[in-house]
């Protein structure tokens, strides 16, 4: 089992949806059948987005929405919340590392090199994953 994980700016102008279901493809193509995906802006629904439809296609492929909170009613379609303890206010940072501890890939959109998503773009790079960056920022 391979997976890939995913990580980007919360708003994400520029990004085309078609490079990104296609970069996605690429990665089910070379093996990748988990998918890892976050909850908290633009980049992760459309990343959300292009699962889903891809599932039509390759239906053995599985999908998780990682929650960073334990939900409080009932959670959604693909949700999963891993086993992470300690303070609510790191809780996605918590997630994220569980993210990238899970997968061997990243896809990612960093166009900028501050904020959450490129610190763990870069924390997925140094943890030996392969990065893939559809975004402008050196990682």
């Amino acid at each position: 089992m391979s997976a890939c994980t995913f990580f980007g700016h919360r708003e994400c102008h520029g990004l085309d949806r078609e490079i990104l279901y296609k970069a996605i493809e690429e990665r089910i193509r070379q093996g990748v059948d988990t998918f890892y995906v976050g909850n908290q802006g633009q980049f992760d629904a459309m990343v959300y987005g292009c699962l889903k439809q891809l599932r039509s296609i390759y239906p053995s492929i599985r999908v998780c929405v990682v929650l960073a909170y334990l939900p409080t009613g009932e959670a959604g379609e693909d949700t999963m919340y891993p086993e992470i303890e300690g303070h609510p206010k790191f809780a996605i940072e918590r997630r994220n590392r569980w993210m990238i501890h899970a997968s061997g890939y990243c896809l990612c959109y960093i166009h900028h090199t501050w904020g959450g998503a490129y610190k763990f773009a870069k924390q997925a790079k140094s943890a030996g994953l392969t990065v893939i960056n559809l975004g402008k920022a050196e990682l």
